[in-house]
């Protein structure tokens, strides 16, 4: 037995979140959440590792709500968030002293503190924190008037208005810097939504920050800029403000002369985005590409210590692998060769190594040391981590197919243990969201070794519009989504068929997102499957469009003829297949809307419609209080319980009991 054959012990396996590494390179610190006593969220802590992988860990925060966001300061002490107080405090800012003793608060703001920055040679400390009003001194005041008057009304006076699961305003992200007394000054006074979901990075000798900074562009769209912040002053100055494309994850040069960032161009309907590495100089002002040639987009990085380069992470064929970028080379040299994928890189001050957590289809996120030098350069060593890594019920190969153009697709495969030409085992298809992303890297809420667990074999391709494989291979399926993209996914289903640990006949399929969008495509365009799973999905692309959280981007993308050509409620008729369609009225990305549209429409315009009673095959799972995902432990339960259901019974033709709490 394995924690995936019991969804209550896969719920409770302890979740590694972020890594954080000291100035000096000597301490590795590591989040980890764990279910709480209720069994109804996750509650942080932090641990710190042996960072040359011999001796265990140790825990160093042990708050009953938890802890979040570590990070070190020049001084060694280890900063972190959490609320420690009454139930509707918010999140403070506390120090670990780097010798020892007691954690204490450091900072309080009645809005809470969602980020910390700091610089590695300097005693600076900026943090991101919510502001009410238009000036930072009526904030507590203005807080206490609407919870005092219950009143949670917004004007709104631009765009946007929502970001995935959040109403916008009437607060706004601000950066203060953080006194020796706790005393906090806002940088930013007087802005309006520019620092949203920003990213923030401070120079190693702390007098200046660069930081993300979004701006309104034309029928409500935002484009994203990079601004020096003075953190003595607060002067703002303008460095990257490019029309034709964003810039982002900025990282400045440890002498602090270079700030390094992500350039992506601004799509068309025509023509997919394309990431590459820039460089900005800050004595000539001048920006140089400093990946032109290379068909990957990076996705983070971090400079190395002496500032010759930079490693970046980028997905490569259902991997993210780091790489290795030298300035003035010509193309990034992969560093690390397993079939793993990376985020959280770390280098250490001496450049001898890199810390990060590496994760896979076959591993939860774990802490590692990846060597930068010297004859073992490339060599990954995983660190001790709190809790040891979970055995999988099965086992993970990959399939190859070619498309209908000639292209190659490939994905992953998981199969149960038992799978064999004897024992085949029925075949899952799950479709990657995005849709431009890959599946590449472990995923708690989307995890394929829960259905292996009940015997499934899951297959996980990367179809046209996924990452990893080159610009021309997303280019495919640009504003073809109903095209290239089904057509891979039918051609890799094939390949995966024609195994003999495969049994071809008792088939599904599932999708969530883009994902979604694509069973409901799927659905409406061939009958092989005996049962598919539709979350957060899009159905009426011409009214998903305006509605979404981000209707500029996808008016910007999809012109109405596209929307017309891949739109799947226009295929309701041929859907002769059962459906379960999933939705969360909190997800403003794919709005409520394209659930209780496609739930009418399959009850009374599909090839499989309801009775005259109003019976039906079809199902509807609806949670009034979840997103784009399901996140709450409880509800993840009743999800993935819902979903074994209705495979059984359709796909196994046993049917099993539903989660007695449905009511």
């Amino acid at each position: 037995m394995t924690a995936f054959d019991n969804l209550d012990d896969y719920l409770a396996l302890p979740r590694v979140t972020a890594l954080a590494l000291s100035p000096d390179g000597t301490r590795v610190v590591v989040a980890r959440s764990t279910l709480d006593e209720k069994g109804i969220a996750y509650t942080g802590a932090l641990w710190e590792l042996d960072p040359d992988g011999r001796g265990p860990a140790r825990r160093l925060t042990h708050g009953a709500k938890g802890e979040a966001n570590p990070v070190f300061t020049a001084a060694g002490d280890l900063l972190f968030t959490a609320a420690r107080g009454a139930d509707d405090d918010p999140a403070s800012l506390w120090r670990l002293p780097a010798g020892g003793g007691e954690a204490e608060r450091i900072a309080y703001r009645p809005g809470g503190i969602s980020a910390v920055h700091t610089a590695t040679r300097a005693d600076r400390i900026v943090v991101t924190a919510p502001v009410l009003g238009h000036a930072d001194s009526d904030d507590e005041g203005l807080r206490a008037a609407r919870k005092d008057a219950k009143v949670s009304a917004v004007l709104h006076t631009g765009y946007p208005v929502r970001y995935w699961d959040a109403d916008l305003g009437p607060e706004r992200p601000h950066l203060l810097s953080v006194g020796a007394d706790g005393t906090l000054d806002d940088l930013t006074p007087g802005i309006r939504g520019s620092l949203r979901n920003a990213a923030v990075d401070i120079a190693a000798d702390g007098t200046f920050a660069v930081t993300t900074w979004s701006v309104p562009g034309p029928l409500g769209s935002r484009r994203t800029t990079l601004v020096r912040v003075d953190l003595g002053t607060g002067l703002r100055t303008s460095l990257v403000d490019d029309e034709r494309g964003d810039a982002v994850s900025p990282r400045i040069s440890p002498d602090g002369t270079r700030v390094a960032f992500l350039r992506e161009t601004v799509t068309t309907p025509e023509d997919p985005p394309r990431i590459t590495l820039r460089v900005y100089e800050f004595p000539t002002g001048k920006t140089s590409d400093a990946t032109l040639g290379w068909d990957r987009w990076p996705t983070s990085l971090a400079w190395l210590p002496d500032g010759s380069g930079l490693l970046l992470i980028a997905d490569d064929h259902g991997r993210a692998p780091i790489f290795a970028c030298t300035v003035g080379d010509e193309l990034p040299v992969r560093l690390t060769t397993d079939d793993a994928a990376y985020s959280d890189v770390k280098v250490a001050p001496d450049g001898r190594y890199a810390f990060a957590l590496r994760a896979s289809y076959e591993t939860p996120p774990h802490p590692v040391r990846i060597a930068l030098t010297g004859d073992d350069r490339g060599t990954v060593v995983p660190l001790r981590a709190p809790s040891e890594l979970p055995e999988l019920p099965g086992r993970l190969t990959e399939v190859h197919a070619t498309a209908v153009d000639g292209t190659p697709v490939r994905g992953w495969l998981a199969l149960p243990a038992g799978a064999a030409a004897a024992t085949p085992a029925p075949l899952l298809l799950w479709v990657h969201g995005g849709p431009l992303s890959s599946w590449n890297t472990w995923s708690w809420r989307w995890n394929p070794w829960l259905l292996v667990a009940r015997g499934y074999a899951v297959l996980l391709p990367d179809p046209a519009l996924s990452t990893g494989y080159g610009r021309d291979f997303v280019q495919r399926g640009w504003g073809r989504w109903g095209k290239e993209p089904f057509t891979d996914l039918m051609a890799i289903t094939d390949a995966a068929e024609a195994l003999p640990e495969i049994d071809g006949e008792r088939t599904a399929a599932m999708g969530g997102s883009f994902g979604g969008y694509m069973a409901n495509w799927i659905a409406g365009h061939t009958d092989r499957f005996r049962a598919i799973v539709t979350h957060a999905s899009l159905w009426a692309l011409d009214q998903f469009a305006p509605t979404t959280d981000a209707a500029w981007y996808w008016q910007r993308e999809m012109t109405p003829e596209m929307a017309v050509e891949n739109s799947p409620h226009l295929y309701v008729d041929s859907i002769v297949t059962p459906m379960l369609v999933i939705h969360g009225d909190k997800d403003y990305r794919v709005p409520i809307g394209e659930a209780l549209r496609l739930w009418y429409e399959l009850l009374s315009e599909s090839g499989l419609p309801a009775d005259d009673d109003g019976t039906t095959v079809h199902r509807f799972l609806y949670f009034p209080s979840e997103n784009h995902w399901v996140l709450s432990p409880q509800h993840t339960a009743i999800w993935y319980r819902t979903v074994e259901a209705f495979l059984s019974e359709h796909v196994l033709g046993r049917p099993i009991d539903l989660p007695e709490l449905l009511g």
